[in-house]
């Protein structure tokens, strides 16, 4: 638990001074009334159970005193609930590479089967798009709460070339954000032919917020190489960090990589973490490995569940103040039924 204004903790010190006033003021009656006649008498009618009776109410109020000034401070703590998220853009890679069969019996079956069982383990209320991206980044499926058109979307996929990790990022925020602040991502219009690094097309202009603030929507990409057509992947990650939104990672292949060929000569490709690391720390994501099919079902049932329950900053104030509140009538409510009758 932590709070959110602590400087105003320094109210509880009126606790121990009405606690000594409260004292004093106690001390103050017995004085009096030892001025009266018969003062035994009275001492005997009323005995130890009603004298604790007398200052119950007084020390209810001033725990509820105490949780009021609480209140204030704002206490808040990380709480696991149910995620708000309403959809989900899963970027996958159909690189040359993914027909590389180090994964049995290739690396885009594999990870067409993970990702539909991923896909029935959502809640029917989120929304879930496809993004393909290889030598350019293209929509697939626009996200929808229809299963069976997203099952069909990924099914569709098959390996091309190149991989544009970037650009897939840059095509999944236009998913997600419609207002256009985004360029489309487009095989006529960005990344196909645009070499590595050229600087992003030219978007309107948005106030950042804080990196994984955007609680709507996430990005989850799969790759099995490295980039070597289209946008920069870390500018892309730092544009969905400026947007809120996390991209999480999933490296896929086996550690020595797996050979392909091309053009008649076989090439040995391997995974490039470090940036796959990278995208997923500017976003305050997280980085998953998977060597195998298994190893893949499992990362995404790991997915399934940071995004169906998340910690979240909850605020308590409400709690305590309702606590307060409570204690309150509780004080008025004993004071009525006992104090009335002891006086």
């Amino acid at each position: 638990m932590f709070l959110f204004s602590p400087n105003m903790l320094w109210l509880l010190a009126l606790l121990p001074l009405l606690t000594l006033a409260y004292v004093l003021l106690q001390r103050r009656r017995k004085k009096y009334a030892v001025r009266y006649a018969h003062l035994g008498v009275i001492k005997g009618a009323i005995g130890r159970g009603q004298k604790i009776r007398r200052h119950l109410p007084p020390a209810l109020f001033l725990v509820a005193l105490g949780l009021a000034i609480f209140s204030i401070a704002r206490p808040a703590a990380i709480i696991t609930l149910p995620s708000q998220r309403q959809t989900i853009i899963l970027a996958m890679d159909v690189s040359g590479s993914m027909r590389a069969t180090d994964v049995e019996p290739q690396r885009i079956s594999a990870a067409q089967a993970a990702a539909i069982s991923f896909i029935k383990d959502q809640p029917e209320t989120a929304r879930i798009g496809v993004v393909a991206f290889s030598s350019n980044a293209m929509t697939v499926q626009q996200p929808t709460q229809n299963r069976a058109d997203v099952v069909a979307a990924i099914e569709r996929l098959v390996p091309e070339r190149y991989t544009a990790m970037g650009s897939g990022i840059l095509t999944s925020l236009n998913n997600i954000f419609a207002d256009g602040s985004i360029e489309e991502i487009s095989p006529g219009g960005g990344p196909r032919g645009m070499p590595l690094g050229e600087a992003l097309p030219e978007a309107k202009e948005r106030a950042p917020v804080a990196p994984g603030s955007y609680t709507s929507a996430v990005i989850i990409l799969l790759t099995d190489g490295q980039t070597n057509m289209g946008a920069d992947p870390i500018r892309a990650a730092r544009e969905a960090a400026d947007r809120g939104v996390r991209v999480f990672t999933v490296g896929f292949g086996s550690e020595d990589g797996g050979l392909v060929e091309f053009e008649g000569r076989k090439t040995r490709v391997k995974l490039d973490e470090t940036t796959l690391k990278h995208v997923a720390q500017i976003t305050h994501a997280n980085y998953y490995r998977a060597g195998n099919l298994a190893e893949l079902n499992a990362v995404y049932k790991t997915l399934s569940t940071t995004l169906i329950m998340e910690p979240q900053t909850t605020e308590l104030t409400g709690v305590f103040a309702g606590a307060a509140a409570l204690f309150v009538v509780l004080s008025a409510l004993f004071s009525m039924l006992w104090v009335s009758r002891l006086v």
